[in-house]
């Protein structure tokens, strides 16, 4: 396997729960408790801006409705992204994905980037996403983000736009021919609901040059588990109970 540049804990949406998942106030609150890797999701605006949103809706997370990916860039910048989880944070805007980069950047954080794309611009999100992510990199010294997604079409956007950044599968079930779609898609993790993995399948994609990632491990059993079996990377919200360091 290519040499692994990321520590195993890594931050779900920024902080987990404790803060408003996506914004930047919840990576900040997430270096404050140490972490050094954060995982994301972006997807477009209408005029093709990467921003961070996990649903494909803005009602759950913010003062917005309807399709995200149906407003512009100037419109998502003026939602309200923090008062749905507590009054601390009302006012935290929507981020972009440009402005992440930058703050991980600023503090040698790395990142995982989650495409999550608007259905129907699968391939688009990929491709910029990983321009974006290429261009604000070059020449830095921090490690590469990793790029994964549900979606292949996603990935396969990503790998043919920049092939140098690392590209992980995520999966929530082991569906025939699952580690051959990874290989075919260049990827070197594949990123697993936490319960999928054991003994067998970790070895297997050990075997074939790749590292395994597990989401969302809030349990110190589940952890435990994964840590045993030699697993790679650990996705959490609970970034209160778990030391980065472990």
């Amino acid at each position: 396997m290519t040499p692994w540049p990321y520590p195993r804990w890594i931050a779900h949406r920024g902080a987990g729960k404790l803060a408003p998942e996506n914004t930047l106030a919840a990576f900040r609150l997430g270096a404050e408790y140490g972490y050094r890797m954060f995982e994301c999701d972006a997807k477009l605006s209408a005029d093709g801006i990467p921003f961070l949103l996990h649903d494909s809706t803005l009602e759950r997370t913010s003062n917005g409705r309807g399709t995200a990916g149906d407003l512009s860039w100037g419109e998502l910048a003026q939602l309200d992204a923090g008062a749905w989880h507590s009054r601390r944070f009302a006012g935290e805007g929507l981020p972009s994905l440009e402005s992440l980069i930058r703050f991980c950047l600023a503090n040698a954080h790395a990142l995982n980037i989650e495409i999550k794309p608007t259905p129907s611009v699968e391939r688009q999100t990929g491709e910029a996403v990983a321009q974006l992510s290429a261009r604000l990199w070059s020449g830095t010294k921090v490690p590469p983000p990793l790029l994964t997604s549900f979606q292949p079409e996603s990935l396969r956007g990503a790998m043919e736009a920049r092939p140098e950044l690392p590209r992980g599968l995520l999966l929530d079930t082991l569906t025939p021919g699952w580690l051959e779609s990874a290989a075919a898609l260049g990827c070197v993790a594949i990123v697993c609901n936490h319960a999928l993995w054991d003994a067998s399948n970790v070895a297997q994609v050990h075997a074939a040059g790749m590292r395994t990632l597990s989401y969302t491990v809030n349990d110190e059993w589940a952890a435990q588990r994964l840590i045993a079996l030699g697993t790679d990377g650990l996705i959490t919200d609970r970034i209160d109970r778990f030391s980065p360091a472990g």
